[in-house]
């Protein structure tokens, strides 16, 4: 990266865009935000309201907007603007309209110069983050999607109620897509260190109500719960940008559950999935490939394959 100094553009402006930004400058995680939106006047507008928030606050940070020809000294680029699904559809049904904006913004800030890292939340974040991987150039530790950060914290925070501890205590990743096909990997779920299969066949009477395959239909449902309530969900993935931010800002090594470009972990290539990696300074420092069950094995491969069936789409229809 050729900029040292702690600078982050978000283009998209709407309620994910304005959630990060907003956590961003609460946590002191970077110098500068420049706020990016197809309407400028949105993103001035979110930059002035972000900046009245410096009086409350342990640090100033410099909030302003720009466009996407404007990243070129920025060390991240968080891509928020993309499509919204309607009552009914998935994250998967968006992806034409998805493809045609991360074109045009990928194109745009590339042609401006920019050589840093690009933090994809866009749905369906795990074909976008390879569309921008693709038109980008840039090598794949640089590019890195939301993935199942967010599906993984929702899993501790559901499992933290069952077992009535501190979310941070509960330890496990929900992997693949961020989506219908996403499972859990129970075999490495933990509770303070212990894995949670041996805990409930330990105590089989206090646990024996526990429903697994629940569990992890509330986790994959969780987003909807919520949109299908307020029409948009913007506080965990908002924190969950700025939580990836932060540690490549801070190169602080945290594992998360990101979407990653595959080139050969799990078995598979020429995907982009939701796996445990190492973030830090230079973006993605190391993929961890688990030692998932037979089960969990076949339902990664399943979940990579639509995942890749989506992306093999928008190939066929570049070629027409």
């Amino acid at each position: 990266m050729k900029s040292k100094s702690r600078k982050v553009a978000i283009v998209g402006s709407g309620m994910v865009g304005s959630s990060v930004a907003y956590s961003m400058v609460n946590q002191a995680i970077c110098d500068e935000i420049m706020m990016i939106d197809r309407t400028y006047d949105r993103a001035m507008a979110q930059a002035l309201d972000l900046s009245h928030c410096m009086d409350f606050t342990g640090t100033r940070t410099k909030v302003y907007a720009g466009t996407a020809s404007d990243c070129a000294g920025m060390d991240v680029v968080i891509l928020t603007a993309g499509a919204n699904p309607k009552p009914g559809q998935t994250r998967l049904d968006v992806l034409d309209a998805a493809a045609v904006i991360t074109r045009e913004i990928i194109t745009e800030i590339m042609a401006g110069g920019f050589d840093g890292i690009f933090v994809v939340a866009a749905n369906p974040v795990d074909i976008v983050t390879y569309m921008v991987w693709q038109i980008s150039g840039l090598p794949r530790h640089r590019v890195i999607g939301t993935g199942t950060s967010i599906d993984s914290s929702r899993l501790k925070t559901l499992l933290s109620e069952v077992f009535t501890i501190d979310p941070r205590s509960v330890n496990g990743y929900a992997l693949g897509e961020h989506g219908e096909s996403q499972f859990v990997a129970w075999s490495h779920v933990t509770i303070g260190g212990k894995p949670i299969l041996q805990i409930m066949e330990q105590h089989r009477e206090r646990f024996n109500s526990l429903d697994l395959m629940d569990i992890a239909r509330k986790t994959k449902d969780a987003g909807w719960e919520i949109f299908t309530r307020k029409g948009s969900t913007h506080f965990g993935i908002g924190s969950a940008l700025a939580y990836i931010t932060r540690s490549i800002l801070n190169d602080e090594h945290k594992i998360i559950a990101v979407s990653a470009i595959l080139d050969g972990e799990y078995g598979q290539s020429g995907v982009c999935a939701g796996v445990p990696a190492i973030i830090g300074s230079s973006g993605i420092q190391e993929l961890l490939e688990l030692n998932l069950s037979d089960t969990e094995m076949a339902k990664f491969t399943a979940s990579c394959s639509i995942i890749r069936s989506g992306i093999d789409s928008l190939t066929l229809e570049e070629q027409h």
